[in-house]
């Protein structure tokens, strides 16, 4: 069966909600929202005057985790109390309840049943006290990943920072700096984000929806402190049930941009990183579809 997918060439915040209430989705009670609060330094990242109507709609907690950087980037987000501070510099903490899921431990672990790469995901133990997930992601390039959208949001996003290491590490180490001298093999990095990314959704058991903004699309991720400008024209807001859906349809809107300049930068960016071997992974996994139906708004 195909998923549903929203499309709006319309990028704005008002835009986003309409594309939320086409959804129908059941998020009860205590709502996380993950977004990417943006590095410091990054220029490129969707502020809290983007995405306040959305969250205020909910009365969602804007929820994040420390990144697992160790000494291989630069960046401020791999300690709780600077972390704290740029989400204040950035206005998240001015603007909507805020929650580092993994300020302290230890972490929850979710089990990965079928998993091609992990067994069990490590998560901020915060993550155990919402009750359904709204994943905003901006679409954009990753410097590991390829791009970065909802199966990215799920996976990187919402493990801890050891959790982050074992990702990276595909299974290896859950230090954050011997994940990066023990990196995993490609694809499997791409299978072990497919793997974490399964066992979110299926903590939240169907209370959980996804959405997708095409800005601002440079190569680079909002964790790069010095990011690439957007080579890309922004292309729109996806909205959908279903993870793998969103983010195929955001590829393939990518690949359907043929008259932009800035397409073959992008396109080197996502399959030098086999960044479709993630969507792949995830659907074989079976917690989502590649099969969509576009519907534009």
């Amino acid at each position: 069966m195909k998923a549903r997918v929203f499309f709006s060439r319309e990028i704005t915040p008002e835009k986003v909600v309409e594309l939320y209430r086409l959804l129908d989705a059941d998020l009860p009670g205590k709502v996380a929202v993950k977004l990417h609060s943006g590095e410091k330094g990054n220029q490129n990242f969707l502020g809290p005057s983007f995405w306040k109507p959305m969250i205020e709609s909910l009365d969602g907690t804007v929820v994040e985790c420390n990144t697992a950087y160790g000494d291989a980037f630069e960046g401020v987000r791999d300690h709780t109390p600077s972390h704290l501070r740029l989400m204040e510099a950035h206005g998240w903490s001015k603007n909507f309840r805020i929650d580092l899921m993994d300020a302290e431990g230890p972490d929850a672990r979710l089990p990965i049943a079928n998993g091609k790469v992990l067994k069990e995901n490590y998560v901020g133990k915060h993550m155990l006290n919402y009750d359904s997930m709204l994943v905003l992601a901006h679409f954009k390039g990753h410097p590991q990943g390829g791009y970065g959208g909802a199966l990215k949001q799920l996976s990187i996003g919402c493990a801890s920072a050891a959790g982050k290491a074992l990702i990276h590490s595909g299974g290896v180490s859950e230090n954050n700096i011997e994940c990066w001298q023990k990196h995993a093999e490609q694809d499997r990095f791409c299978e072990a984000m497919a793997d974490a990314a399964s066992s979110v959704v299926g903590h939240f058991n169907g209370h959980i929806a996804f959405i997708n903004v095409m800005k601002n699309l440079s190569v680079d991720c909002d964790c790069c402190a010095v990011a690439e400008d957007p080579c890309m024209k922004d292309i729109g807001i996806l909205a959908s049930l279903d993870p793998i859906a969103v983010d195929q349809a955001c590829i393939d809107q990518i690949y359907a941009a043929k008259d932009d300049p800035g397409q073959a930068h992008f396109l080197e960016r996502v399959e030098s990183r086999h960044g479709v071997h993630t969507i792949e992974a995830a659907a074989e996994l079976g917690f989502g579809t590649r099969e969509y139906e576009l519907i534009e708004v």
